[in-house]
């Protein structure tokens, strides 16, 4: 890691200590189905990829953190009725 990204990665982790950030939010959102999949694509593929854990900001976080946002994601494609369709995706790009 170079520098930058280690005083960015200082910055938030410190960000992440904050009081009140671990504290739950209620948000009522009205997004389509094809930001929902979208998002959680994002999310699949950032949390997951041991190349960018290694290298970008994503490696800072917390495992328990990852893990919170690939749950957020699961529940967004359960609760848009798209959990199937994103599995079929998953599996043409194995």
């Amino acid at each position: 890691m170079n520098m930058a990204t280690n005083v960015l990665g200082t910055v938030y982790e410190t960000l992440l200590c904050s009081p009140g950030m671990n504290e739950a939010v209620k948000i009522d959102l009205k997004i389509s189905r094809k930001t929902i999949l979208l998002l959680s694509s994002l999310i699949e593929n950032g949390t997951g990829d041991k190349e960018t854990l290694a290298t970008g900001l994503i490696g800072l976080i917390p495992e328990e953190d990852r893990e919170e946002l690939k749950n957020f994601g699961d529940e967004c494609l359960k609760k848009a009725g798209l959990k199937e369709l994103s599995e079929k995706i998953k599996t043409l790009k194995s």
